[in-house]
């Protein structure tokens, strides 16, 4: 799908993902990443792949954009976009970053975007099916 496909609110989650992506640092992979979050109250909230010399020190994109509206007081995030450079696929995000995802929506929409600005839309379930969430830690255990 192309950008003009969605409403004008996706679009601009969509635009703020492009543009934050121009904020990566990424010294050592210069894989550069942008992503932003809607909110159910129609909040955005972007953020750009930060490496680190130590590479477990590294964040993604993904998840420096649902810490900034976490940290914001926004929990309800809604739907988010992520672009990379990759020309020819849809690039998913990293394990961690889908694991965030279902933290805090299971349904939530991921928008993966290419350069040329053509988007598939798949849902957190999809990313990561049979995964560990809140709803597990309410399951019944053994005492």
């Amino acid at each position: 799908m192309n950008l003009q496909s969605f409403d004008q609110t996706i679009q601009d989650l969509i635009k703020a993902a492009v543009k934050a992506k121009d904020n990566a640092y990424c010294p050592y992979s210069n894989f550069h990443v942008g992503s932003a979050v809607l909110t159910e109250d129609g909040h955005i909230f972007s953020g750009a792949n930060v490496e680190n010399a130590s590479c477990g020190l590294s964040i993604c994109a993904e998840r420096v954009a649902i810490c900034k509206a976490v940290s914001e007081g926004k929990q309800n995030i809604k739907a988010i976009a992520v672009i990379c450079d990759v020309k020819n696929d849809f690039t998913g995000s990293c394990g961690a970053c889908r694991q965030f995802f279902v933290e805090f929506n299971m349904k939530m929409d991921i928008y993966l975007v290419k350069p040329d600005l053509t988007v598939k839309k798949v849902t957190a379930e999809e990313l990561l099916p049979m995964s560990f969430n809140p709803k597990a830690l309410q399951e019944e255990r053994i005492s």
